[in-house]
């Protein structure tokens, strides 16, 4: 099994280094590393403008590119934490707690040396992970027949909307709002329009790209326009001899970010969890097992190093169900998951025997760019945060305008550019009201082959819905859906403060509110 794996390992290296893949994979990384350090772009909205470019690339590229934006956003997003105190993302909140009090005793740039290292770390393992891991999940998914993938489907569903931040029956109606938009269209099976209110223009259904693009373009920049003041760049001068932590804080580190990695990794198997549960579950954990807890929040490298290998490893791992099982672990997993599909490529258990061009060589393209994000962070940490300092009036109306160009290239229909603004409106809305749009692009992209399945068990069944149980598989995954849904409800009656413990982060005041949460996350964790 070794010598296969580090086989199929050399081809996807072939495929990686062909020179335009290496193009397309740095341009990603450098792309995400920007967005990263940016408020209120992010992966998502980054994903979705540039999914339209991907039409003309060739699916291998599109695919290394898209994966570039993801992980590069996360090593951005630790530089403006531990600098500026100022987190960006939700997964690098938690980072704010040590790396900014580090950064104010004159050791923000050991931190942010610390923070790469860790990164890599947990990147190198997520990836090997992903290379033993991928291929024994195929093994058994191809035991899988419509009754199998649809029980999976259904648990998938299930994580993604109840293991999602803020209330889980609002992750569960935002998975079902998902699920309609899914089958807005022509009918397949029987060519009968269904939601589409007359209008021919919804009879190919709702395009993803808008869906994506509204919820997570519009939307979120509506929601951030007004909401950023001015940026304290104080502690911000860092050069490069700054950036070699001490011998005794890479002795206290090393230990630190392997557990981080660990629990990275396993958060990353069960959909729905993504990284940011996985930073503060690894830092929870390092203070538990911590001989000095009380100094976790003042400034202590373990309390950086943890948390930013456990965000690395969840993210390189979530590639692992999208990949092998076509279950993605997060929104922009699913994203991800449409680009593949957009191309004509399923994402399932016949991925890496029919398309192993792109599996082997996203793989072996997370090494390249992980060491060209290593390269990058070095020399441009202070350009990084210097384009902080980018009123974001000027931000805002770029992005749009990207976004309206992105939604009309697709197929020049300017009707697709309407239903994106309709999208972000009540995208807008939604979060106004706190309910979390990311549910729904997990719905839509697993709603129509959820349905799929389901019809054709019930056909070769010839209608008997005691299938899902008398098939073990299936039955397995049916219990699974029942032990998740107890839980939840057995922890809401509980500790009914224990959902609040994951706070819904905005980078106006995210440090703040981290802190404040901070004694109940470690807890209930």
């Amino acid at each position: 099994m070794l010598a296969t794996a580090l086989s199929d390992l050399w081809y996807g290296f072939g495929v990686a280094l062909e020179p335009q893949n290496v193009m397309w994979c740095f341009l990603g990384v450098l792309v995400g590393n920007m967005v990263g350090v940016l408020p209120g772009m992010g992966p998502l909205a980054t994903i979705s403008v540039l999914l339209p470019l991907t039409f003309g690339i060739k699916p291998v590229g599109a695919i290394l590119m898209l994966s570039g934006v993801f992980y590069g956003a996360q090593y951005g997003g630790a530089i403006c934490s531990i600098l500026l105190n100022l987190p960006c993302h939700p997964p690098h909140a938690v980072t704010c707690l040590d790396g900014f009090p580090l950064t104010k005793q004159g050791r923000g740039g050991a931190a942010l040396g610390i923070t790469v290292l860790s990164s890599f770390v947990g990147a190198s393992w997520g990836i090997t992970e992903m290379i033993f891991l991928a291929p024994l999940l195929v093994r058994v998914a191809l035991q899988f027949g419509p009754t199998e993938i649809c029980s999976l489907m259904l648990l998938g569903l299930l994580a993604g909307s109840t293991l999602a931040r803020g209330s889980p029956l609002k992750g569960i109606a935002m998975t079902l709002l998902g699920l309609l938009l899914g089958i807005v269209g022509t009918d397949i099976e029987t060519g009968t329009p269904r939601f589409t209110f007359g209008m021919t223009s919804l009879f190919d259904g709702i395009e993803l790209v808008g869906l994506a693009l509204g919820l997570f373009g519009i939307a979120e920049f509506m929601k951030s326009v007004n909401q950023y003041s001015d940026i304290n760049t104080k502690y911000s001068n860092v050069g490069l001899r700054d950036l070699r932590p001490s011998r005794d804080e890479l002795r206290r580190s090393i230990p630190a970010m392997f557990r981080g990695t660990i629990v990275g990794s396993l958060c990353s198997l069960i959909p729905g969890t993504g990284p940011t549960i996985a930073s503060f579950i690894a830092y929870a954990a390092e203070k538990k097992v911590s001989r000095t807890p009380d100094k976790f929040g003042t400034g202590v490298m373990e309390g950086v190093a943890c948390p930013e290998a456990a965000t690395h490893s969840s993210v390189q791992g979530d590639f692992i169900p999208t990949m092998s099982l076509g279950i993605p672990g997060d929104a922009v997993m699913a994203l991800i998951l449409g680009a593949l599909m957009i191309q004509g490529i399923v994402p399932g258990p016949q991925l890496i025997k029919e398309h192993p061009d792109i599996f082997w060589g996203l793989i072996a393209s997370f090494w390249i760019g992980n060491i060209i994000l290593v390269v990058l962070n070095v020399p441009l940490i202070g350009l990084w945060v210097k384009l902080l300092m980018i009123p974001y009036k000027y931000l805002y109306p770029s992005a749009l305008f990207f976004v309206a160009i992105g939604v009309y290239s697709t197929n020049n229909d300017m009707f697709q550019v309407g239903e994106t603004v309709a999208v972000g409106l009540v995208g807008y809305l939604l979060l106004l009201l706190d309910f979390h749009p990311a549910s729904i692009l997990l719905g839509f992209v697993l709603g129509p082959r959820f349905e799929e399945n389901f019809r054709r068990s019930m056909l070769i069944s010839r209608g008997d819905i005691w299938v899902f149980l008398e098939r073990p598989i299936s039955a397995f995954f049916l219990f699974l859906c029942v032990v998740l849904l107890l839980a939840q409800i057995y922890v809401r009656l509980r500790k009914p403060k224990a959902m609040s413990a994951l706070p819904d982060i905005g980078p106006e005041g995210a440090s703040r509110a981290a802190v404040a949460r901070h004694d109940l996350t470690t807890e209930d964790a």
